[in-house]
């Protein structure tokens, strides 16, 4: 039970043209398992990333990452990428025809 109150999580979105990432959900406990399942549902990929969520977590939903975490959101977003197996290229492709 106190694992499960501990838990955090936060999603993130990227839109093409966006300055940056933004907050689109955040939360803790049953909240975090919540975004987590929806995750898996949409077979998004999770990055166990503790350091970068408490961070993450101090953010306002819809905020746009802040310059100083850029570094850290784009490696994230990089192993994201890999694991489903795109390119950028083929992704902005994908958002285009939607």
């Amino acid at each position: 039970m106190t694992e499960l109150l501990n838990k955090r999580a936060v999603a993130l979105r990227y839109e093409q043209n966006a300055a940056a990432p933004r907050i689109v959900a955040k939360g803790s406990g049953y909240t975090a398992e919540t975004i987590i399942e929806r995750a898996k549902e949409y077979q998004v990929p999770i990055a166990i990333e503790p350091e970068l969520v408490e961070l993450l977590v101090q953010l306002d939903l819809n905020q746009l990452i802040p310059p100083q975490l850029y570094a850290a959101v784009a490696e994230v977003l990089a192993w994201a990428y890999q694991v489903d197996g795109k390119t950028a290229e083929e992704i902005r492709a994908a958002r285009e025809k939607a």
